[in-house]
């Protein structure tokens, strides 16, 4: 499983015009998945997110984890996660999951989330949507839970 997430401090997700998930302050998580994840994988990308120390502190160190900000997850499904660019000039997506086995740990990666006591917004797995961000820092962070 694979997550790029990115501190933002307004971002939004609109599908067909409308505003699906929207939050102030927090991280935006692209997610994707492979065929061989499973909820162990999910587990140790939700661990980092909630737990990396990647806001800053008063004395502007990143000190400070989401939950010690407070923040929110706008969370989005990502299947170009799992693109492969090596070979011509149109990306191959074989290692992607198929959408029931990605639609599953996808949910499953938001509600552990959750269970954090950590608010999660979100687009609609498999439509397409527009993505608007303030990414701040820039910081942005990718996630392998190949790396654990």
């Amino acid at each position: 499983m694979r997550a790029i997430i990115q501190r933002a401090i307004d971002a939004s997700v609109t599908i067909d015009g409308k505003v699906s998930g929207h939050i102030d302050n927090g991280l935006v998580m692209l997610v994707g998945v492979t065929h061989d994840d499973t909820l162990e994988d999910a587990n140790y990308i939700v661990n980092k997110i909630v737990n990396l120390r990647i806001f800053e502190d008063e004395n502007q160190k990143m000190n400070l984890s989401l939950k010690d900000v407070n923040g929110e997850v706008l969370s989005i499904s990502q299947f170009t996660l799992y693109a492969n660019v090596q070979k011509g000039r149109r990306p191959s997506f074989v290692q992607a999951a198929k959408p029931e086995h990605a639609n599953e740990l996808y949910k499953a990666t938001n509600q552990l989330i959750m269970e954090h006591d950590v608010s999660v917004k979100t687009g609609e797995f498999g439509e397409m949507m527009n993505v608007q961000l303030t990414n701040v820092g820039p910081a942005t962070f990718i996630l392998d839970s190949n790396d654990k």
